[in-house]
């Protein structure tokens, strides 16, 4: 009886769940050679987010374009990951990703300045909620690297609440005296 009231809980909990955006970044057409010929797929690759501060990324296969889509969907929900952002706007610190030979550089910047980014990265960003970043991708071009290489950058994010716990201090110790009023604010 018990296990039956934790599914429907957490069944009411994905209902009530925050609703999340969903970007296509790119589509691609596969085939597989058969005796016959060639069978055509679909390789969908997906961001979705609920831009405050939490976004994944997946990829679907499928005969037809909108299963594709929507099994991609699922695994980006799955794979959610939290970024802590400044200000709800922008990054705590400049960071860089890699996967394979993807290679990205993000920096936060001042209020403003938009979301300077190209294609599968801008799709990162906006799907988190980011106003303010200027990024540049270096290396590999392909989608798939570049989300990934993304996604890296982002999980290394640490905001100056966690790094101050880790260490033991307060937040003011740990930030820069022109910063420290604005560290006083956000522990507030």
């Amino acid at each position: 009886m018990a296990r039956e009231d934790n599914r429907r809980d957490r069944r009411d909990r994905e209902e009530a769940a925050p609703e999340f955006a969903d970007r296509l970044v790119a589509i691609n057409r596969v085939s597989k050679t058969v005796k016959g010929g060639k069978r055509f797929g679909f390789a969908a690759l997906v961001v979705v987010g609920d831009q405050k501060g939490r976004v994944g990324f997946g990829k679907g296969k499928a005969k037809e374009v909108p299963e594709a889509i929507r099994k991609a969907t699922e695994q980006a929900k799955r794979q959610m990951i939290r970024v802590p952002l400044r200000e709800g706007r922008t990054l705590h610190h400049d960071m860089e990703g890699r996967h394979g030979a993807g290679k990205v550089v993000m920096r936060a910047a001042p209020e403003g300045t938009g979301i300077i980014a190209g294609g599968p990265m801008r799709a990162v960003f906006e799907m988190l909620g980011l106003k303010d970043v200027v990024s540049k991708s270096l290396g590999s071009q392909n989608p798939y690297n570049m989300i990934r290489a993304t996604i890296d950058g982002l999980k290394k994010e640490s905001s100056p609440r966690s790094v101050a716990q880790r260490r033991g201090k307060k937040v003011a110790d740990i930030l820069r005296k022109d910063d420290a009023p604005a560290a006083e604010a956000a522990e507030a």
